[in-house]
């Protein structure tokens, strides 16, 4: 079967209307695809701002000159208005928030600890101020030869009785004023010790009298006029004598008179005073050296 006819003028017909068609379908494809340009438009992305020169126009105002230089930057001078203060209230204050206070670490304490040895009581446990040396007994328990007894730190020869007892020496300058000694007991390498006791050391009687004028006598046997402060009475004593059944007048002088306790061996000075109040003045004779003792 033949599918084209040269010689039918028909069948030439229409082999030339399909080239033609065939020619105007790439001719339309070309175009497309390739564009009717080679060269590609180009787009102006400059930022125009506006200006308070006056600057040159085109008769078409939507039209932009191609000179960017015509277009000046604004550069404004002027301040800002202030800010107006807001409303408020003039008698408010502000008041800060406390702020909280540290936290303080309170160690635990921890408890004592127990003394090995242990100081029961003293004899004697009251001793009078200015007295002579005396001897101390400690009892207590827990002693050991080893264990000395100390008072207010100081270290006394010690004898060991047993371990319930000791004794020591107190020396009188340890006990010269009034006043509470700290009394333990503890080993020369500090292991052993024991609690603290008091050892009170109480002022000594003194004689309530006033020295208040002297009778001379030819053979220095004078004799001392006395004012007890308390009554008022007057009392004349020589040497030798007991005052009050207590203090023994041991010498006498136009300045003082010394008084001895004869329980605890104290000295006891009164010195020469005449109180223009409550004491009427009183003025000894004048000692004549043939004068008869009376």
């Amino acid at each position: 079967m033949q599918l084209f006819d040269p010689n039918n003028p028909n069948e030439k017909k229409k082999m030339i209307a399909a080239a033609v068609l065939g020619v105007a379908a790439i001719a339309v494809l070309g175009y497309v695809f390739f564009g009717g340009s080679s060269s590609k438009p180009t787009t102006n992305n400059t930022i125009v701002k506006a200006s308070s020169t006056p600057t040159k126009t085109t008769k078409d105002p939507e039209t932009l000159p191609d000179d960017p230089s015509v277009f000046q930057p604004i550069v404004y001078t002027g301040t800002l208005p202030p800010v107006s203060e807001a409303d408020r209230n003039i008698f408010a204050y502000y008041e800060p928030t406390p702020k909280p206070l540290p936290l303080v670490y309170t160690p635990t304490p921890s408890p004592t600890p127990i003394p090995p040895l242990t100081v029961t009581s003293l004899m004697p446990s009251n001793v009078y101020a200015r007295t002579a040396d005396f001897s101390l007994q400690v009892m207590g328990d827990k002693f050991t030869p080893a264990a000395q007894v100390t008072i207010d730190g100081r270290d006394l020869p010690t004898r060991f009785i047993n371990a319930q007892q000791l004794f020591t020496t107190v020396p009188s300058a340890l006990i010269t004023n009034p006043g509470v000694r700290q009394v333990m007991v503890r080993s020369n390498d500090g292991k052993l010790y024991s609690n603290t006791i008091n050892l009170n050391i109480t002022p000594p009687p003194t004689p309530n009298y006033a020295y208040i004028g002297i009778i001379g006598k030819p053979r220095f046997n004078d004799t001392a006029v006395l004012q007890d402060k308390g009554s008022k009475e007057l009392v004349n004593v020589q040497r030798g004598d007991l005052l009050g059944g207590r203090f023994r007048v041991n010498s006498i002088s136009e300045k003082e008179i010394v008084l001895v306790d004869t329980s605890l061996k104290i000295r006891h000075t009164i010195g020469f005073t005449v109180d223009p109040v409550t004491i009427p003045q009183f003025r000894p004779p004048v000692r004549i050296s043939n004068e008869e003792p009376q």
